[in-house]
């Protein structure tokens, strides 16, 4: 007889809602009305179900918007991100594709809501006249940055504010050059 849970994948065990239907083979447990049947099974305990769920509050398309407190420089940037169920996420920022306007990131989920992301930039300087080699074309590379945010999704799930802070390293990526904390908003865009 097969183990009742096996990982990802199916299990024998009680019918699911939507009835499955595999190949019958001799020595299979059989459900309730003598034909054999498949539960969709997980890994995961109720504890990290839970959790997925929580998950998909963030999961999504969303129009930010970032206000540097400190320095007080106010509208910091502005644009779009993706935060996708993987854990991964995606930004287009609102600055000149010259000085870097895509970037990416890891998040996790810290408390029901929460999330905390570590978000990596590469910083460009535009620059009429940059110097040569791969990627110059019309800007100087500045260095690495990291953005460290934490965000709460509103009970909506439309909406969400938290903290960020921003490092901006020169090329070396060890030496800081200027480190900026602030707000950030979002709103949630939808196929409608």
């Amino acid at each position: 007889m097969i183990a009742g849970n096996t990982g990802c994948g199916y299990s024998i065990g009680e019918k699911p809602a939507a009835p499955v239907r595999p190949q019958h083979k001799s020595g299979q447990a059989e459900g309730k009305s003598g034909q054999p049947s498949l539960v969709l099974i997980s890994s995961q305990d109720k504890h990290n179900s839970e959790n997925d769920s929580d998950n998909a509050a963030i999961v999504g398309l969303w129009k930010f918007s970032f206000t540097a407190t400190n320095p007080p420089l106010g509208p910091f940037d502005a644009g779009y991100v993706q935060w996708h169920r993987i854990g991964t996420e995606l930004m287009n920022s609102g600055r000149a594709p010259t000085t870097g306007s895509f970037c990416m990131g890891v998040w996790k989920r810290i408390g029901h809501s929460t999330y905390k992301l570590n978000h990596v930039a590469l910083s460009w300087a535009f620059d009429a006249n940059p110097g040569t080699g791969p990627g110059t074309g019309g800007a100087d590379f500045v260095g690495p940055a990291n953005i460290r945010e934490e965000v709460t999704v509103d009970h909506s799930g439309n909406s969400y504010q938290g903290t960020f802070t921003l490092v901006q390293y020169e090329p070396d990526g060890t030496t800081v050059i200027a480190t900026i904390i602030g707000t950030v908003t979002a709103t949630r865009i939808t196929a409608d």
